[in-house]
């Protein structure tokens, strides 16, 4: 396996030797996950946060009657996990699912915290990644509370257009909290003009 995309990555926000670039694989698995697999299941406990080497994944909720809600997708070079789970180690509220192939690098929870003593530049490298995450969802709950589905929809496609090819229409109208028709309808202007 090619861990090199994930150093890479880590790389982008802060620098490790060689020596502490072999501690901290040391500590991560690599993992490979099927098609319609879970990561993570609501009410289980989100054991590892997981970075996504190849492959794409959502992350949603059942509501009360079955309808699921998407909160976010997770492709090549993100990260993935029910967060507060992980955080707190409490049962999961979301559910994290493969909808490719996929192959993702994970870190347990006691191996991070493990790290955060050894490696103080870990702690802020995830503070980062924790904070973008944040400012993300900040983002997307202004959006969804001030903006019409047209201009939710279009953000979208400009913001991630890697994702639009590779998740189902029904999939984005979740995320976009409509229906896959309003959605169909949305496109179906948007091509007109």
């Amino acid at each position: 396996m090619d861990l090199q995309p994930f150093l890479d990555h880590i790389n982008r926000y802060i620098q490790l030797t060689p020596e502490e670039q072999s501690i901290f694989l040391s500590k991560v698995k690599f993992k490979k996950y099927l098609k319609g697999q879970f990561v993570v299941q609501d009410s289980d406990i989100c054991r590892h946060e997981s970075f996504v080497l190849s492959g794409c994944l959502k992350t949603f909720y059942l509501d009360n009657d079955g309808h699921e809600h998407i909160v976010m997708f997770a492709i090549e070079d993100w990260w993935t996990a029910d967060l507060g789970s992980f955080i707190t180690q409490t049962p999961a509220d979301l559910n994290v699912q493969c909808l490719e192939d996929s192959e993702l690098v994970q870190i347990s929870y006691s191996d991070l915290q493990r790290l955060y003593i050894e490696m103080p530049k870990l702690e802020r490298f995830f503070r980062i990644i924790i904070q973008n995450a944040f400012v993300a969802a900040q983002k997307r709950i202004v959006n969804n509370l001030s903006l019409p589905a047209r201009e939710r929809y279009l953000q979208f496609r400009e913001q991630y257009p890697k994702i639009e090819q590779r998740v189902p229409q029904y999939m984005i109208a979740s995320y976009l909290g409509i229906t896959k028709e309003f959605l169909s309808k949305i496109r179906t202007q948007l091509t007109n003009h």
